[in-house]
């Protein structure tokens, strides 16, 4: 295996662990809130999530990078699956600093919204890759 396929794979792994995760956590949530109101459960589901979900997100992002420049590709050719990454790890953040605050509703709708872009961040990979 080459380098580049080892890089390739380990991205691919992180991705799929980054989607999926949040995915799965959506109907965690929904199956925890049915099962218990003790809040801190729900809180600390979320908190090992995110443990894992920004160390999938890093890793996709270094090696999406390293592969990125080893192919020497154009920027118009990422720029869709840049600008949706981008766009997930913000509201990632932004959901992170908030959540706390915000209502069950505005979470869900916020965590919809990164699980449609993330979607699309497979999409736009497909192009780069056919």
């Amino acid at each position: 295996m080459s380098t580049f396929e080892f890089v390739k794979w380990v991205h691919l792994l992180a991705a799929a662990i980054w989607t999926g995760g949040l995915i799965t956590l959506a109907f965690l949530v929904t199956a925890i809130r049915g099962a218990t109101e003790d809040i801190e459960v729900l809180r600390a589901t979320a908190r090992r999530f995110s443990l894992v979900s920004w160390i999938a997100l890093g890793t996709a992002v270094v090696t999406g990078t390293w592969m990125y420049t080893d192919l020497a590709q154009s920027w118009s050719e990422f720029s869709l699956k840049g600008t949706l990454i981008i766009i997930a790890a913000v509201l990632s953040l932004f959901h992170q600093f908030t959540a706390k605050k915000s209502s069950p509703a505005v979470r869900g709708i916020i965590q919809l919204v990164i699980i449609i872009v993330s979607i699309g961040i497979y999409g736009a990979a497909v192009t780069l890759f056919p």
